[in-house]
């Protein structure tokens, strides 16, 4: 078998490195040396069987055929044979495992019995009253045949008497194979409950693996806090210290720029805070049409600037350590969505946009979080709602409970996603600086850190589509339990 043959069956078998399983491997490499000496010991066993089988019929047929040269008599220079009919049919009674026999004066002379069987092969040194055994084949029926020479007459005109006697096969192969099953079939048993403590012991030494395997699978992706397995093998805990060692760098430096973000946001609030207070005054003064378009120009983009610091500090605070930091407390969400929307409402008529409270009966929506983050959460919803469904557009804001979750529904009626966005622009919006519309003067954050802070609090946010044209935020959180 060449290199690329081999590499094919590996594959097939999954067995090829870089995409086999560890479990099945070590069952590979386990089970197949069974499998090895369980067909050795097969061949082996029947081997024997077969030999000792030859064994007992050799000494059956010598005995009979010492048996039917005593019935031949030699007398003066003939011979008398005395087999009587009773002792004939007795040799010929089975028709499945047959007894033939002959007896004949070589070289050829038939005397007695059936002159069909096969001639003994050549001996070199002939020796008297002692068996010689073959296989032959009689009328298409191998058999199994003893020769015994024997000498008969007087000194002066000595002669030989072959008496051959043979027996089918069938008693014999029926012999080995009753051997053979008698002893695989334990052998068999053995096998099979070796391979199942073989499997069950794979599967208690690679569970660590599986627990790891699970811890890490069960994390959110930004939780980098070390691994514990003090439980496990050594191999697996040295594995899991290298996980560790990976994840403390990781840390570390996702640490170090995020409080690059931070301290860059805090010392330019300032600055920016004061170049807008600068442009404004200029604007109130200046009367050049041109100085003041372009006053205009540098104070949105101071606005938009400060918009932006703002958003960095708000995903600052909504990151694992800071959100941890902030504390978490019991409070009402649908009271905090009913003052948060109210707050908005002013700047929502200053958009022309129709903002409210969807009515029905008041009930309190309990939640464990933060409600700072939950608060710049649906500030940050509205604001996007707000800001691009259009003048004349209706915004409106629903809470309620569906199945054990508190959820908040954000719905306008405005133009939604643009079709050049794309089939998948409902979830790529949530990525940081994505934008799927170029209207309106935000920076791609704010659905950024609304799934951020969503996912701090174990929620769930997603964007669909409103029929015949809008679109729906919808944010789910655990209510809490007392």
């Amino acid at each position: 078998m060449n290199l690329s043959r081999w590499s094919a069956v590996q594959a097939r078998l999954g067995l090829a490195p870089g995409r086999r399983s560890l479990h099945r491997h070590l069952m590979w490499w386990l089970l197949m040396p069974q499998l090895v000496l369980w067909i050795a010991a097969a061949f082996v066993t029947y081997s024997v069987a077969a030999r000792y089988a030859n064994l007992a019929i050799d000494r059956s047929l010598y005995q009979s055929s010492r048996a039917l040269a005593q019935q031949v008599k030699p007398i003066d220079n003939g011979l008398l044979i005395d087999l009587p009919k009773a002792a004939q049919a007795i040799l010929e009674t089975d028709p499945d495992d047959r007894v033939y026999y002959m007896v004949s004066t070589p070289p050829g002379q038939f005397i007695l019995g059936n002159n069909t069987l096969p001639p003994p092969p050549p001996i070199p040194n002939l020796e008297l009253d002692r068996p010689y055994f073959y296989d032959g084949l009689v009328d298409g029926v191998p058999v199994r045949v003893a020769a015994l020479y024997l000498a008969y007459g007087d000194q002066s005109s000595p002669q030989h008497m072959l008496v051959q006697l043979a027996k089918s096969r069938a008693s014999r192969e029926e012999l080995a194979r009753q051997i053979l099953i008698d002893t695989v079939l334990p052998l068999s048993g053995l096998i099979l409950l070796m391979s199942l403590i073989v499997w069950g012991g794979i599967r208690a030494g690679l569970a660590p693996l599986a627990r790891l395997q699970a811890v890490v699978e069960d994390r959110a992706p930004n939780d980098l806090a070390p691994i514990e397995l003090e439980a496990a093998p050594q191999e697996v805990r040295a594995l899991a210290q290298a996980v560790n060692s990976l994840l403390a760098q990781v840390q570390e430096s996702v640490s170090t720029q995020r409080r690059f973000i931070s301290n860059a946001a805090h010392q330019l609030r300032t600055p920016l805070a004061g170049l807008k207070s600068q442009v404004e005054l200029a604007l109130a003064e200046a009367q050049d049409p041109a100085l003041r378009t372009q006053l205009q120009r540098v104070h949105e983009s101071a606005t938009r600037a400060a918009h932006l610091v703002g958003q960095l500090l708000v995903l600052a605070r909504a990151e694992p350590e800071s959100a941890a930091a902030l504390g978490r407390r019991r409070f009402d969400l649908d009271r905090l969505v009913r003052e948060v929307t109210a707050e908005q409402v002013p700047r929502a008529l200053q958009a022309g946009v129709d903002l409210g409270v969807e009515d029905r009966d008041a009930q309190p929506l309990p939640v464990l979080g933060n409600p700072l983050l939950i608060r710049e959460l649906l500030l940050n919803l509205i604001d996007n709602a707000v800001r691009y469904a259009g003048r004349g557009a209706s915004v409106t804001v629903l809470t309620r409970a569906v199945h054990g979750q508190a959820e908040v529904v954000v719905e306008d009626d405005g133009p939604g996603l643009p079709a050049e966005a794309g089939p998948d622009a409902h979830q790529r919006v949530f990525e940081r600086f994505v934008r799927a519309s170029q209207d309106g003067h935000g920076c791609g954050l704010g659905l950024a850190i609304v799934k951020e802070i969503v996912e701090r609090h174990a929620g769930h946010v997603h964007l669909e589509p409103v029929q015949p044209h809008g679109l729906r935020a919808v944010v789910r959180l655990p209510m809490a339990t007392d």
